[in-house]
């Protein structure tokens, strides 16, 4: 079966309509939250916020992209009728441009906002953003494939990079941790957590906007299964990542001796 969705009932195209309404303006107001409120920590904390911004804004405009996209590529068939999938398709590449944008910033800010000295930061880093480009890289081939039997050989070695990853996150970045203040060991385990559980799965249908429907048209049935984007992840993912980010400089700001903000 096909993953291209070619038919939407007149409230599955309203809710995924509304969902990238909503992620946008969540992306771009967590942006600007966060490049006003980095004044709230020292400035070598104020790097990571301000990647963590970046990374928002990055995501809004992806989604701009992806919502003109997928307004573009279905229209109605009548005044309330059925939307119907139109020569212009669906971008699908949208998203994956934005993680491989996006994966490697959010990794650079959670090794940034420890202040780790710099042959440390060096290591980490050298070791985790190539990993993230990769398992991005080979995930796509698996996207667009229609037969199972690609999609799981790409799955497979996208899968590699992300057990890496893993390890680098839970067992290189934990001995690090032993040298921060408890309160900033404790927000990063909870930030490395967070970033596992939202981790972006391109052929995992619960990845995306699923829209349910007990319709008896085929077409529309197959709207089951339909990903229109990595909506929930990603609001999930950047916003929260950028809120815990911006914690975890707090804490330090406190542990080098000055006041944060309330």
């Amino acid at each position: 079966m096909s993953s291209v969705i070619t038919t939407l009932t007149s409230s599955q195209f309203q809710t995924v309509y509304n969902v990238f309404s909503f992620a946008l303006a969540a992306m771009l107001f967590t942006s600007l939250f966060l490049l006003v409120s980095q004044s709230r920590v020292l400035p070598r904390y104020r790097q990571a916020i301000v990647v963590s911004a970046v990374v928002c804004g990055i995501a809004a405009y992806h989604y701009v992209r992806i919502f003109n996209s997928f307004n573009d590529a279905y229209v109605a068939t009548s005044v309330g009728g059925a939307h119907v999938l139109t020569p212009l398709g669906f971008n699908e590449a949208y998203r994956y441009v934005d993680w491989l944008l996006t994966v490697p910033l959010l990794l650079l800010e959670t090794v940034a906002v420890l202040a780790l000295p710099r042959d440390t930061r060096k290591s980490l880093l050298t070791k985790l953003i190539p990993a993230s480009v990769l398992m991005i890289a080979l995930g796509y081939p698996g996207e667009i494939a229609v037969d199972t039997a690609p999609k799981m050989i790409w799955g497979a070695l996208s899968t590699i990079p992300f057990i890496y990853i893993l390890y680098v996150l839970f067992v290189e970045l934990t001995k690090s941790l032993d040298r921060q203040p408890p309160e900033v060991a404790a927000s990063v385990g909870r930030l490395r957590l967070l970033l596992i559980a939202t981790w972006p799965r391109g052929d995992d249908p619960t990845h995306g906007v699923v829209v349910y429907t007990a319709a008896d048209d085929a077409d529309v049935t197959d709207a089951n299964a339909m990903r229109a984007g990595p909506t929930d992840w990603v609001v999930g993912q950047k916003t929260t990542t950028g809120f815990k980010i911006l914690e975890t400089g707090d804490f330090r700001h406190a542990a080098d001796g000055s006041w944060g903000l309330p």
